[in-house]
């Protein structure tokens, strides 16, 4: 049975998932066989759209891990594409004020409540729903918007995103803050590790799970960062990607033996 991303953000135990990038189920299978419980379908930064992320999807589902895609932009359209496709979490980038917060949440909500278009035939009721009141129950229970908070504005305007209702988790985006801040992609200065702090305490206080980024390509900061975040009350860790560990492993090897 596939782990259910939002029994993870719930749980108190550390949780590590990583970002699939790569456009390979083969991918997505070693991430699952080695441990992962969750990753992330890069669908703004990886080279592909929904129809390869739905793959990716079920090499989640045959590997039992948990998943969520992050759409290109905050879309109603793509968020709609997403959940229709059977991927229950839809991580939203660079949410930056409380209204883009409430789009986003309304974009996994059908009608009267929400934005979310409706159809009965649908990979994620089985193709053909035959009592959509149940359906429509049992998705507001188990869908959500993950809202990924990476600039100066919405680290600005962290406490009105966290006091909307409805939102899944909240991610910061450590490089891109760190970009938006006009420190050119140094997350380790210490004006982009305050704001990140202000972020996951804002989130925190406000009842909200938070799912942190860990980037580092060294597995000793890499440690020193999760156990950090674990005295601060974060239990769910997005390591590296797909690239970023891939890339390791093979610098690795090439550096043991002189290449």
């Amino acid at each position: 049975m596939t782990r259910d991303l939002k029994a993870l953000l719930a749980s108190d135990r550390t949780t590590v998932g990583t970002w699939s990038q790569i456009a390979a189920p083969e991918m997505v299978d070693l991430i699952g066989l080695n441990g992962f419980q969750f990753t992330i379908i890069d669908c703004q930064h990886g080279f592909f759209g929904i129809e390869t992320a739905e793959n990716l999807a079920r090499a989640a589902d045959a590997n039992a891990i948990a998943y969520a895609v992050r759409v290109s932009e905050n879309d109603p359209v793509q968020i709609m594409k997403a959940l229709d496709a059977g991927i229950r979490h839809v991580v939203v980038p660079n949410v930056g004020s409380a209204d883009e917060a409430r789009q986003a949440v309304a974009a996994t909500r059908f009608g009267p409540y929400g934005l979310r278009g409706a159809c009965p035939c649908c990979r994620s009721g089985g193709h053909f729903i035959r009592n959509w009141t149940d359906y429509v129950a049992a998705e507001e229970a188990r869908v959500g918007a993950i809202a990924l908070v990476e600039s100066a504005e919405g680290h600005r305007n962290i406490r009105e995103i966290c006091s909307v209702e409805g939102l899944a988790a909240l991610m910061c985006g450590p490089f891109d803050l760190s970009v938006s801040m006009g420190l050119a992609g140094n997350w380790r200065d210490a004006r982009v590790t305050s704001a990140v702090s202000d972020i996951v305490d804002c989130a925190l206080a406000a009842d909200i799970a938070v799912m942190m980024p860990v980037f580092s390509p060294d597995a000793g900061e890499c440690l020193e960062l999760i156990d950090n975040w674990k005295a601060r009350g974060v239990s769910s860790f997005v390591l590296g990607s797909d690239k970023i560990l891939v890339a390791t492993a093979f610098s690795s090897w090439t550096k043991a033996i002189e290449v």
